[in-house]
């Protein structure tokens, strides 16, 4: 036995997986090819894999907006109109796939690069309206601007409309495309505008590095890794880790699912306050998990619970910037993650906390392949009526907070939205000062009001 061997055998079952986990991402990292460099000067590059699985969603159903992801930003504050365009522009000049269009050459799907101009932002003057009048016109506003498709022949994926609240309030609503973004890259940009906003009302320069890389230097990077060896070891491990696993999760729907699901949701929310929260975040360490694993475990023992199934699968999506050159980039990488959940021989709770955190770390090392690539490599059987594989994801949210601008008060509000969902049901949890904030989004095809209420009183 080697000394390394001996050093790892005498720690604890918990470090020992985080250390063979280490190792063995490694092993992949050095199996991932040299570092992501600019792509040969071309402005037609092939799309990432997961951005050809919206470009084909969106060829099926032309002109919906399932996959708008709007914000509303609300501006306290003297605001510099002129600056906040200049630093709007700014960030679609510094990254290349907001100002991309995608179509297909001889049949294959591509993504277009388009020169950088000038962000002209629309104001919509609301300040002559009563307060209670303004707000429900500026809501209203809101949920048009969420709902209206995008073209992305034609472009643009990112649109922007200003409304004047007061003399020292607006409201800026944000639409952008989910193929040129995601969770970690709104993030990205809300940073990026902060501090550009700060430095340009000030008629300062950009304090902004520029990007190594581009969105469409990792499309085409992924393309030639994810090939050969490196993709039939993914492959591999998920024929075995799916092998046997059932297709559809059966839920206690108050309706028969329909043969064509409509993607018509809605949202539930409901609170673990800060002693719960306290309390599960100590079950966590005790344990050797993060508190996504326990509430991962929490759910899986929700759906058991309300299904009899003691073998059921969930997505979570995963960020999927597996290298540090993504970190600062804006672009769609997310993943979707297959958890199979083992809820067979009545473990007790602690026991299932340990079997989601080694099914999560051993997906972890495995994160790579897109989840469209495993459906289509796996023959799984596709039905318009549910999705692949998971028909229920769950979501955790604890991204960290940008830094503030002195002259302007900017928050995101919870304004405008699409009205779709993707799953049967999805919960997110959203970790905040005072507790976690739970939301339930589901298929109200599916599931009356007061089914979803129970399942959250059920969940806590």
């Amino acid at each position: 036995m080697s000394q390394a061997s001996k050093q790892l055998n005498v720690l604890s079952p918990t470090k020992r997986a985080l250390v063979e986990l280490l190792l063995k991402e490694k092993k992949e990292k050095q199996s991932r090819g040299q570092k992501i460099l600019r792509r040969p000067e071309s402005n037609v590059v092939p799309l990432s894999f997961a951005q050809q699985q919206l470009w084909f969603l969106d060829q099926l159903n032309p002109g919906e907006a399932y996959y708008n992801i709007p914000r509303a930003l609300r501006l306290s504050g003297w605001l510099n109109v002129m600056a906040l365009e200049q630093s709007l522009s700014e960030i679609i000049r510094r990254h290349e796939v907001l100002r991309t269009t995608f179509d297909a050459i001889q049949g294959e799907p591509c993504q277009i690069v388009s020169p950088s101009v000038p962000l002209s932002v629309p104001l919509i003057d609301l300040s002559h309206l009563e307060v209670t009048e303004r707000e429900t016109e500026a809501r209203r506003l809101a949920t048009e601007e969420a709902q209206k498709p995008f073209d992305l022949r034609s472009g643009p994926v990112l649109r922007a409309t200003l409304l004047r609240m007061r003399e020292d309030e607006h409201l800026l609503l944000l639409t952008k495309h989910h193929i040129v973004t995601d969770g970690i890259s709104a993030g990205v940009f809300f940073t990026e505008l902060l501090v550009l906003y700060e430095a340009f009302s000030q008629r300062k320069a950009s304090p902004l590095t520029e990007l190594p890389i581009q969105y469409a230097d990792y499309a085409v990077w992924q393309r030639e890794w994810l090939q050969g060896a490196v993709l039939d070891q993914q492959l591999s491990y998920w024929r075995k880790q799916l092998a046997g696993a059932p297709s559809v999760l059966d839920l206690p729907f108050d309706r028969p699912r329909p043969a064509v699901q409509s993607l018509r949701g809605a949202v539930h929310e409901f609170e673990l306050d800060e002693r719960l929260t306290a309390a599960l975040r100590e079950l966590s360490r005790a344990e050797g998990c993060t508190l996504f694993m326990t509430l991962l475990a929490a759910f899986q023992t929700l759906l058991y619970r309300y299904t009899g199934q003691d073998d059921l699968l969930i997505g979570t999506p995963m960020a999927n910037r597996t290298r540090p050159e993504l970190q600062g980039l804006i672009g769609y990488f997310i993943n979707a993650l297959i958890v199979r959940g083992d809820l067979s021989g009545k473990p007790t709770f602690r026991t299932l906390m340990r079997r989601v955190r080694d099914a999560l770390l051993e997906g972890y090392a495995h994160q790579d392949l897109p989840f469209d690539k495993i459906v289509d490599e796996l023959r799984v059987k596709r039905d318009l009526s549910y999705h692949p594989l998971f028909q229920v994801m769950f979501n955790f949210l604890n991204f960290p907070k940008p830094p503030m601008v002195r002259s302007l008060k900017m928050v995101e509000d919870d304004l405008g939205d699409t009205g779709m969902i993707k799953f049967d049901l999805t919960l997110a949890a959203i970790e905040g000062e005072q507790g976690l904030t739970m939301l339930f989004q589901y298929a109200t095809d599916l599931f009356d009001d007061s089914t979803i209420a129970r399942l959250a009183e059920s969940f806590q």
